[in-house]
């Protein structure tokens, strides 16, 4: 699994445009920065059949610390969560698929 920075997408998007790398860049961190922006105005952003990001509640908790047993109170606080859309479900299926027919067949899978 390989991890792909906001540089290498950037760069990505750009040749396959045929887009400067700054107009690119620009459009992106736009768009970075809505999502920020929506998400802490508790807005629901929907990307049909990409997925869906909202925000959810967490309550104030009491936890405990493993190592010394103490308690400890956990504040409130906002996260976000992510539902996956279809067409990355049926894509992610489609891995997953691919995987369980190599690893039957002996061979082992290399990522692209």
């Amino acid at each position: 699994m390989a991890t792909i920075t906001k540089k290498e997408l950037i760069d990505q998007i750009s040749e396959k445009t045929n887009n400067k790398r700054v107009v690119v860049k620009r459009i992106i961190q736009a768009f970075l920065d809505d999502i920020i922006e929506e998400l802490g105005r508790d807005n629901r952003l929907e990307f049909r059949d990409f997925g869906v990001f909202e925000t959810k509640r967490r309550a104030a908790r009491v936890a405990q610390n493993p190592k010394t047993l103490e308690r400890v109170n956990v504040p409130p606080k906002r996260t976000v969560k992510f539902k996956v859309g279809r067409l990355m479900k049926l894509r992610l299926l489609q891995q997953d698929d691919k995987e369980a027919k190599e690893a039957a067949s002996g061979q082992s899978y290399q990522p692209e």
